[in-house]
């Protein structure tokens, strides 16, 4: 078992800098992809083809802006779990897919169980992102439903859930808790954000 690193996660100094950061990169992604239509709209009418602009780019937008707000509205869940939460330290692997991407994290919580987490909302090689020790990872929540990961320090969290999540888990040590930080459905099913 590994040992607490901090109370909860969010007293560790560079971890809410991180989270900062976090907010402001996905506010940047709300803004990249939502100032474009708004600017066109408004150029209608007043700058020649500013119409066949605006379509073009919605078109391009739209499939994208409806995830890249809900995931900026539900970064007040990574908040949850590093306040509620505390870092603990891991062993890790990050199997490939097929694809060659970096979507998953495999940690062995216990030697009969090692839970495979999703990186959310996009992959991200963790391994590579300053991190000293990429056979390491901090995991701030319950190993069932997800939580948080970073690189060795803190500085970097990522929301992750778990690859194939399952209803027979709930209930036990921790999941009113788990429920209450918004890890768990009311169905007892880990959400997927």
């Amino acid at each position: 078992m590994s040992l607490a690193l901090t109370k909860v996660a969010w007293d560790h100094p560079p971890t809410t800098v991180g989270y900062r950061r976090l907010v402001i990169r996905r506010l940047k992604w709300v803004l990249s992809l939502g100032g474009p239509p708004l600017i066109a709209l408004a150029c209608i009418g007043r700058i020649p083809h500013a119409g066949t602009v605006f379509a073009l780019i919605t078109v391009l937008v739209v499939p994208y802006l409806p995830w890249v707000i809900i995931v900026f509205i539900r970064r007040r869940r990574v908040a949850a779990v590093l306040q509620a939460y505390p870092w603990r330290d891991w062993p890790c692997r990050y199997p490939r897919r097929a694809t060659g991407s970096p979507a998953t994290i495999a940690i062995p919580f216990r030697d009969d169980f090692t839970a495979t987490l999703r990186i959310l909302p996009f992959p991200i090689a963790l391994a590579q992102l300053e991190n000293d020790h990429p056979d390491r990872i901090w995991f701030a929540g319950d190993p069932r439903f997800g939580g948080v990961v970073s690189p060795v320090g803190g500085h970097y969290p990522v929301r992750v859930v778990p690859h194939t999540p399952r209803r027979e888990e709930c209930g036990g040590e921790g999941f009113n808790l788990a429920r209450r930080v918004g890890l768990v459905r009311a169905s007892g099913k880990a959400t997927r954000t």
